[in-house]
């Protein structure tokens, strides 16, 4: 059988390994998302320690305008997805696998996602009362995000996805300008007078998270899928047989580039996770690039890998650790287990450190499966 490749990856010879670097940056990212910062927010304003107060307050979203750390935790997740996307298609072209059959692969996974996420996010589940129901997460974001970035991946050249993302980041930022809002007009960015949230209340069924929009609603979905198409790109980077100085100088340059083209759009659009802007999308991706060079250039070319260890275990199974936040009550069990430790300190330490000890469950378990071998995927 003819070997068959990807239209943006022709060129490539190499068949890379598996990059060490990839997982612990997801672990990373996936700690951050799953709650693993809450006992470092909890300690806000307690210990007089002002830089502790300052990372307490980067783990917090803004209101509505502004950036913060924590904003930028969930896009890195969907610019990571798409470096794996890059590894992972590109694994099943080589096996044989046709594009009707990655196309299936990556559909099916869409719906596993989107199923888990609303279990996720109804707790229970009203399945008799699907008004209550909240239909958009994260996971299914995750889900629509992988999916069409797939289809883009497969029928397009690098060039032309570079396209795709400027065409979609345009056209909804002109579309957040143009479209007049019933009884707000064209170009209101308002929390109460937006086209996004005008949209998530007259066709999003079921609940809203924040009542009158929901950050991970219908038309914000088209800007965030271009963090995984961005993310592919990358990945294509690492995936290219050239060096690893001219890896990283590409990795770093774009983002740089991303950064700055992000700040600048930032003073006409400004920078809002909720709205998910364009400027934004441009800001979270630069970064990204940014963060991904530094671990690979750390862990992948310097070779120092001791320290990754503690997020290769969480980055290897991050579905897991995400569900397993959610659906079990690690901070239960950390107050049953370990309260008597920390009986003798203040008490108003004691939550941040039965978040702590929830920490050390959560990843005690994670590190339980590692070495079974265990790694649960979709």
């Amino acid at each position: 059988m003819k070997k068959q490749t990807t239209p943006g990856n022709n060129s490539d010879k190499s068949k890379p390994q598996r990059l060490l670097s990839i997982d612990a940056l997801r672990g990373f990212d996936m700690l951050l998302i799953s709650g693993g910062g809450t006992f470092l927010v909890l300690l806000e304003n307690k210990t007089g320690l002002a830089w502790i107060d300052w990372i307490a307050g980067q783990l917090k979203h803004p209101a509505w305008n502004g950036f913060t750390f924590y904003d930028f935790i969930f896009p890195l997740f969907l610019f990571i997805a798409g470096v794996s996307m890059a590894f992972s298609l590109n694994k099943g072209m080589e096996q044989g696998l046709s594009k009707a059959e990655l196309y299936r692969k990556a559909f099916w996974r869409m719906l596993v996602l989107i199923i888990l996420g609303i279990l996720d996010k109804n707790q229970p589940v009203t399945f008799f009362d699907p008004g209550h129901i909240r239909v958009a997460s994260v996971l299914g974001r995750i889900g629509v995000a992988g999916f069409f970035a797939s289809l883009l991946y497969l029928n397009f050249s690098r060039q032309q996805r570079v396209f795709w993302v400027a065409g979609i980041l345009i056209l909804y930022y002109a579309a957040l300008f143009l479209i007049p809002v019933p009884g707000y007009g064209a170009g209101n960015l308002t929390i109460e007078g937006n086209l996004v949230g005008w949209i998530d209340r007259n066709f999003l069924p079921g609940r809203l998270l924040q009542k009158i929009y929901d950050e991970n609603g219908l038309i914000t979905q088209l800007p965030a899928l271009c963090l995984t198409v961005l993310g592919s790109l990358a990945g294509d980077i690492l995936r290219s047989g050239q060096n690893a100085g001219k890896k990283l100088q590409i990795l770093l340059l774009t983002g740089i580039g991303g950064i700055a083209i992000g700040l600048l759009w930032g003073l006409h659009f400004p920078i809002n996770k909720h709205l998910w802007s364009s400027s934004f999308i441009l800001l979270t991706a630069g970064m990204a690039f940014l963060i991904l060079s530094l671990f690979y250039y750390v862990i992948d070319v310097l070779k120092f890998q001791k320290w990754a260890f503690f997020f290769q275990v969480i980055g290897m199974n991050s579905l897991t650790i995400y569900l397993a936040y959610h659906f079990i009550d690690f901070a239960h069990t950390s107050k049953v287990l370990f309260s008597g430790l920390y009986a003798p300190v203040p008490e108003q330490f004691h939550d941040a450190l039965e978040a702590l000890g929830a920490l050390i469950l959560i990843w005690s378990m994670m590190y339980f499966l590692y070495r079974k071998k265990i790694f649960i995927k979709i």
